[in-house]
């Protein structure tokens, strides 16, 4: 980017609630049915069909402000957002416009290791609109289909303030709301099943200028890093505009991930042109101060705070704490591990390598621990044993493996394959005294001073009990023996 140039950047995410039921009716909001499977007259809009209110996405709704650290307004009202759309059947969408649910929050992002807060304006309540399928080409051949699964489904919308400078920015904005909002149930975070959507509204200006430019609204970005290579993508091209002479229009563009470029779609509207006013079929939405303190009480700690406490209690460090606190199943697997075993530091050792490997390539969802074969008790069992010296770290790798293949206690595995640590001096010297036995010439070199031979008897040792000899006894046993 020109140095003489900043962005300034807004973005607008669509979170899809966690509910069974739609936000006007009972239809099913489960993703991948046949195609307008779960639907009614209700959120077909069909004449006289009349909307009543899911509680449940209310109280999702209330959750996310809480967790975005939002004031939740006791009162908000229904709007009519009206606009004609082949996927809109009602040729209006129920949202919230200037009475939203909850206002003035924060979330806070790490910038160059300082600390950024970056203002969430506000978070409204509304229904997602159905979805065209377009096939064929773009003559007479190309057939639109409608599949209103999807219309009615209970969403929130978050924007935040202009406060963010650059893509880097909005990326991670947007990885701490996606942790924010899982971490509460609230949304399930998965952007090819499009439940969590990402808008960015892209102006540049000249440094130290106080006055915004003129913005571009970027739509249907499906994934983090197209949000990042958009913005970027669009900055660029909006500061090219101004230096050749020309105006950066208002109007909405599109990301096409194939060329990588943004295109225009068409001119942005503005709120007037949606004409909103108050929906008569809907009263106020009222939220006492007394379930708002309810649900206050019910917070479950979020992962900033969670990534603090790992760091003070465990004394892990900043990264390891990061990893861990990345999914609330992870955080909850890590806490038990350590408090089981005492040893947060092995806990998380072996939850960031050898677990997390097994997780990866065995695809299991990291959100939902539940299935998984090692358990937070097996693993700080083997952790135990190591720390008595049952068994070394290398015998703890095969352990390891097959608890994650298995699901078995290690206690079991143990037995099952002879794995024991061979801590008894009697046995250790006996094969020690046969090693030296078998290599006279390496022993002399030893004792001529070339003592880095050392390892080759270790190995030799160790080779002869299969990997089960405790090292530190076959260390000193070796040296007391080597040196004659």
């Amino acid at each position: 980017m020109h140095h003489n140039y900043e962005a300034v950047i807004g973005l607008e995410c669509h979170a899809q609630l966690l509910t069974h039921s739609k936000l006007f009716c009972s239809c099913s909001t489960k993703f991948g049915e046949a195609p307008n499977m779960n639907t009614c007259p209700v959120c077909l809009g069909l004449p006289g069909a009349l909307p009543v209110l899911n509680r449940v996405a209310v109280a999702l709704a209330a959750r996310a402000a809480i967790g975005l650290n939002c004031t939740i307004n006791t009162e908000s009202q229904w709007a009519r957002k009206n606009y004609f759309y082949p996927d809109l059947p009602k040729g209006y969408q129920i949202s919230q416009y200037d009475r939203p649910l909850a206002s003035h929050g924060f979330i806070e992002i790490a910038v160059n290791g300082t600390k950024k807060r970056i203002g969430v304006q506000r978070i409204h309540m509304e229904e997602d609109a159905g979805k065209s399928l377009h096939e064929g080409f773009a003559d007479s051949s190309r057939n639109t289909y409608l599949d209103f699964n999807r219309s009615g489904v209970p969403l929130i919308e978050i924007v935040t303030d202009p406060d963010i400078r650059s893509s880097a920015e909005a990326n991670d904005y947007l990885k701490r709301l996606k942790e924010i909002l899982e971490y509460l149930d609230v949304n399930d975070g998965n952007m090819e099943e499009g439940s969590l959507r990402c808008d960015a509204n892209v102006s540049v200006r000249r440094v130290g200028e106080q006055k915004f430019g003129t913005r571009t609204e970027l739509k249907n970005i499906n994934s983090f890093r197209f949000v990042q290579k958009a913005i970027d993508y669009e900055i660029e091209r909006q500061i090219e505009v101004i230096e050749s002479g020309g105006r950066v229009v208002q109007e909405t563009r599109l990301w096409n991930s194939a060329e990588e470029r943004t295109v225009s779609m068409r001119s942005k509207e503005e709120a007037h042109d949606y004409r909103y006013f108050p929906d008569p079929d809907l009263p106020l939405l009222v939220l006492d101060r007394e379930s708002i303190r309810q649900l206050q009480q019910y917070m479950p700690e979020l992962p900033e705070s969670r990534r603090r406490r790992f760091i003070e209690q465990y004394a892990l460090s900043e990264y390891d704490a990061g990893v861990l606190a990345t999914t609330r199943a992870l955080a909850d697997f890590f806490e038990e591990t350590a408090n089981s075993s005492a040893q947060p530091k092995a806990a998380a050792n072996w939850i960031m390598g050898d677990l997390l490997r097994f997780y990866k390539d065995s695809n299991v969802d990291l959100k939902d621990l539940s299935g998984s074969t090692v358990k937070p008790k097996t693993l700080a069992d083997m952790i135990t044993l190591v720390e008595k010296g049952t068994i070394s770290g290398k015998i703890a790798k095969t352990v390891m493996e097959e608890m994650c293949k298995t699901g078995k206690t290690p206690s079991a595995i143990i037995e099952e394959k002879g794995l024991v640590q061979i801590s008894n001096v009697d046995e250790i010297e006996k094969i020690v005294a046969r090693v030296i036995e078998e290599n006279p010439k390496t022993v002399d070199q030893y004792r001529q001073g070339k003592t880095g031979n050392l390892g080759f008897f270790v190995g030799q040792v160790m080779k002869a009990t299969g990997g089960r000899a405790n090292p530190q006894t076959v260390n000193d046993i070796l040296k007391k023996r080597l040196a004659g």
